[in-house]
């Protein structure tokens, strides 16, 4: 089985090329910036199948800041990528991202873990909008049309403040974690 691991596809035939792949029934996983679009900026919203119809999110709203920790509610405990978790747990620290498009409007899309709001209020800042207090944040779904599962992780804490850009966290450095990308490769691996 091929698994997909796309960069950003800029190209039309790229575009083309990876949509009749998911179309034909291959896999992917996104992981964080996989589907970060704004416009205007270096990386627009101009590929409407890919950020509206598969990963169902849209545009990029917002964000929390610094890269924190927060605790994770799984909300599908028989998906087969997240069936091995624990009911709650805390994520590495990361930036957390918001979606113009509401993922719960979508029939198409299964939520299968968010923010808990035990989390909240979730970033440092310095801004005062990057400090979320409420709200429903899925962060880790999958499109029941495709075969595919995105995550929003992926965003270390680094030093910036410090100036030496020095990494502070690891993503793959939490095990529960390790274990939902492992269970989701696993699933997304196996044959139809």
């Amino acid at each position: 089985m091929l698994l997909y691991f796309l960069i950003r596809a800029d190209k039309p035939e790229q575009r083309a090329a990876f949509e009749k792949y998911m179309k034909l029934g291959g896999a992917w996983i996104g992981f964080h910036f996989a589907a970060f679009a704004l416009t205007p900026s270096d990386f627009p919203q101009n590929w409407d199948w890919y950020y509206h119809e598969m990963l169902g999110s849209g545009e990029y709203k917002g964000n929390t800041w610094k890269p924190t920790s927060a605790i994770l509610r799984v909300e599908d405990m028989k998906h087969s990528a997240t069936k091995n978790l624990p009911a709650t747990f805390k994520a590495s620290p990361n930036e957390w991202y918001s979606w113009k498009n509401d993922l719960r409007k979508n029939p198409d899309i299964k939520v299968l873990i968010s923010i808990d709001p035990s989390s909240f209020p979730l970033g440092t800042g310095p801004k005062l909008w990057e400090i979320w207090h409420d709200g429903d944040y899925p962060v880790v779904w999958t499109n029941t049309k495709y075969r595919m599962l995105y995550m929003n992780m992926g965003h270390n804490d680094i030093d910036y403040d410090g100036g030496t850009n020095k990494e502070l966290s690891f993503t793959f450095a939490n095990p529960v974690q390790n274990k939902l990308v492992i269970d989701a490769l696993m699933w997304l691996g196996k044959k139809q």
